[in-house]
C-alpha cells in the first residue's frame, strides 16, 4: 500500500508524469515550529539536475504546505504537502505502449492492476519518493529537537569502487585453508568506525557523488561518467548512521527495529540489498570475536565495547550508533538498444528515450535519511505511548530486585522515552 508507519503515518501519492506528487502526514506532534524551508532542504538534495552525474530533468521540486501548519507551528492535524511536476515529458515513453521495459515495473504493474501509467514508471518511479523525503524532513526536525538525533547517509560504493575499509582488502582474505582460518579482519576498520561517528552532511555534500572520501569520490565520478558515456548505468551502495537514539526502542517480534529499517529501505525504488551492523561480513567471524561485550561508558551508562550489532540487539536499540547499508541496482533505463519482447511476446529491439540517472546512489542519500527518520519517529512515538501509559499506574512493590519497575523505565540515557 501507499502508507508507512503506525503512530507517524505517511501516505504518498502521485505518478512520475502526473500533475503533482506529495504526501499526507498524520500523527505529527503539535507545537513543532516548522517552515517550508525545513522541508525544502532535503527535497533540494534529492532533486534531479544537480550535476552531470544525474538526470537532466529540470524539476525545482518546490514544496507547498497545504494543511496542518499555522503561524509556523504544527497543529497536530494532518499535514498536506504538494510538489508540482513541471518538466515532465510523457511523449518520451510512447515505446512502452508496445514494450515492457527490461527490469522495469511496466509488466508487473500491468499484471497486478490490469492497467498501468502510460508514461515513466508511474508509482514505481523514484519521483514518488518526493513525498517520503518531505515527510522525513519533518520527522527529522522533531527528532533533532527532542532527542538530539542525527542521521547522516553517504555513498560508500559505486560499481567496484569502494570507500576504504568497507570491504576486506584482498590481501587479508585467506586463499587457502579458508574453512579452518578464523583470522578474519574486522568487519569495519577503526577508520571507518570513526567516520561513522563523526561524518556530517556538509562533508557528504562537498562532492557530487556524496562520498565523504575525496580520493574515492573522484574514482566514483570517473566510473559514473564511463557508464554515462557508454549510454549505460551502474549501481552502488549507501551507508547510513543514526546517532543518539535512546535504548529500548523497537517492537519485537515482528516489528523489530532492524526489520522496520529493512522494510523502509527495501521499499525505496532500485534497492536490492540491506544489511545492518557487521552484516554479511559478520557471518564469517566466530562468536568469540564478534560478540559486543558490555562496558560502563564514561557517562556512567552501560554500553558496548564494539558495535558489530549496529546499535540493535533483539530487535531493540541498545543506545549505540545504528548503522546499515543498502544496495541499489544499476538503473534499468539505459539508452542502448536492447533485445527484448513486446507485450504479446513478439521479439524486438527497444531503444529507450527519456532522461535518467546513470547512477542513482548520489540522489538516494536524502531518501535513505528520510526513510530512516520515519522509522525512528514512528518507533519512538510508540515507545513513548507505552511509557506514558505505564507511568500512570501505581508503583509495584512486589517485584524482585532483578526486575526494573515501570517508574525506572520512564528515563533511559537521560531522555524521557
Amino acid at each position: 500500500m501507499s502508507t508507512f508507519g503506525s503512530a507517524f503515518r505517511v501516505t504518498t501519492y502521485g505518478e512520475s508524469h502526473c500533475a503533482s506528487v506529495g504526501a499526507i502526514i498524520d500523527g505529527c506532534p503539535p507545537g513543532l515550529q516548522l517552515t517550508p524551508q525545513d522541508i525544502q532542504i532535503q527535497l533540494s538534495r534529492r532533486r534531479p539536475g544537480q550535476s552531470d552525474l544525474t538526470t537532466p530533468r529540470d524539476e525545482k521540486d518546490l514544496v507547498h504546505v497545504q494543511s496542518g501548519l499555522e503561524h509556523g507551528v504544527t497543529l497536530g492535524t494532518p499535514i498536506g504537502l504538494l510538489v508540482k511536476n513541471e518538466d515532465h515529458r510523457p511523449k518520451d515513453y510512447t515505446e512502452t505502449d508496445l514494450y515492457p521495459r527490461p527490469s522495469h515495473a511496466d509488466w508487473t504493474y500491468l499484471e497486478k492492476y490490469g492497467v498501468k501509467a502510460s508514461s515513466g514508471g508511474g508509482r514505481s518511479s523514484a519521483r514518488e519518493t518526493i513525498g517520503r523525503v518531505a515527510a522525513g524532513a519533518i520527522a527529522e526536525k522533531y527528532l533533532r529537537i527532542a532527542y538530539g538525533i542525527e542521521i547522516v547517509a553517504f555513498v560508500s560504493s559505486v560499481g567496484k569502487v569502494h570507500l576504504p575499509a568497507t570491504v576486506a582488502p584482498p590481501s587479508l582474505v585467506p586463499t587457502d585453508g579458508i574453512e579452518d582460518n578464523d583470522e578474519v579482519p574486522d568487519a569495519l576498520s577503526s577508520d571507518f568506525r570513526k567516520l561513522l561517528a563523526t561524518v556530517t552532511r556538509a562533508e557528504v555534500d562537498k562532492h557530487p557523488t556524496r562520498c565523504p572520501h575525496p580520493e574515492t569520490a573522484e574514482r566514483m565520478t570517473k566510473r559514473i561518467i564511463r557508464a554515462k558515456d557508454a549510454q549505460d548505468s551502474i549501481g552502488g551502495t549507501v551507508t547510513c548512521v543514526i546517532r543518539n537514539v535512546p535504548s529500548g526502542v523497537g517492537e519485537p517480534v515482528f516489528d523489530r527495529f532492524e526489520a522496520k529499517l529493512a522494510h523502509a529501505m527495501l521499499s525505496i525504488p532500485a534497492t536490492k540489498a540491506f544489511e545492518i551492523g557487521s552484516g554479511f561480513r559478520g557471518t564469517e567471524v566466530p562468536g568469540s570475536k564478534h560478540n559486543d561485550a558490555f562496558v560502563r561508558k564514561a557517562n556512567g551508562v552501560l554500553g558496548t565495547a564494539t558495535n558489530w550489532s549496529g546499535g540493535v540487539q533483539g530487535g531493540i536499540t541498545n543506545g549505540e550508533d545504528i548503522y546499515f547499508r543498502i544496495g541499489f541496482k544499476s538503473p534499468a533505463t539505459i539508452s542502448q538498444a536492447q533485445e527484448t519482447a513486446q507485450y504479446d511476446g513478439t521479439p524486438g529491439k527497444l531503444a529507450a528515450r527519456g532522461r535518467h540517472d546513470p547512477c542513482v546512489v548520489p540522489r538516494a542519500v536524502p531518501i535513505v535519511e528520510s526513510m530512516a527518520a520515519l522509522v525512528v519517529m514512528d518507533q519512538l512515538l510508540i515507545q513513548n505511548a507505552r511509557k506514558t501509559a505505564a507511568s500512570l499506574l501505581p508503583p509495584i512493590t512486589t517485584l524482585p530486585p532483578t526486575m526494573i519497575t515501570p517508574k525506572q523505565l520512564n528515563t533511559q540515557n537521560g531522555h524521557a522515552v
